[in-house]
């Protein structure tokens, strides 16, 4: 990469598709990683990281395969922000650390531009880590549907994640690009296709005709 390479912030609240969009930039040969997938690999079986939530909640967050049960997690934490606030404590540094590491060989690679996905990317001080933040959008509606088709959980589970994420009004705020993602995927891809555009001019580099 050269010395305009930019690191582009992609975030949205939950089921706004922030990894579909992601997958579609691909198209442009354009690297990126997922923070969700660094918070995997940071409480993955034989982790610090997961000794210290073992420790709290005890083995019967484990699967019979040593695993996190991660929907038995996210049920303790979207229920009380205390637990969700030491839990970011123990995890947040593990995967700040992991980003920038994979973060800084792309900007020594020969990508134009590369993509941190990150739903907490306001929230977490990952913001710092980009030179710019593009927001997925959807309404409200959707993000609860979305998450009851996805995740199996009920209208008032959904609701209870929703209301413990940034509101979608102070998200747009922070915004510099803004992706409706509440069409089709021909819509979709037209709006990243706009965008590698963009982001290839603010790079210096030319854009590639599709």
């Amino acid at each position: 990469m050269t010395q305009n390479t930019l690191i582009i912030g992609v975030t949205g609240g939950i089921a706004s598709g922030k990894s579909t969009v992601a997958r579609s930039f691909e198209r442009h040969a354009v690297p990126w990683v997922d923070a969700d997938d660094v918070a995997r690999e940071v409480v993955a079986p034989g982790t610090p990281t997961l000794a210290d939530i073992v420790n709290r909640y005890g083995s019967s967050i484990l699967d019979e395969q040593g695993a996190l049960k991660r929907s038995e997690l996210r049920k303790i934490v979207f229920a009380d922000s205390r637990e969700r606030q030491w839990l970011e404590s123990v995890t947040h540094p593990q995967i700040r650390k992991q980003l920038i590491e994979r973060l800084e060989a792309f900007r020594r690679g020969p990508a134009p531009y590369a993509l941190l996905v990150s739903p907490l990317l306001l929230e977490s001080g990952q913001a710092e880590l980009v030179d710019r933040i593009l927001v997925i959008d959807v309404p409200e509606s959707l993000q609860i549907a979305r998450t009851i088709q996805r995740d199996g959980v009920d209208e008032t589970g959904a609701r209870a994640i929703l209301s413990a994420q940034m509101s979608r009004q102070q998200r747009l705020k922070k915004a510099h690009d803004v992706l409706d993602n509440s069409r089709d995927q021909d819509t979709l891809n037209a709006q990243i296709d706009a965008l590698d555009h963009q982001y290839r001019q603010l790079g210096g580099l030319p854009a590639i005709e599709q």
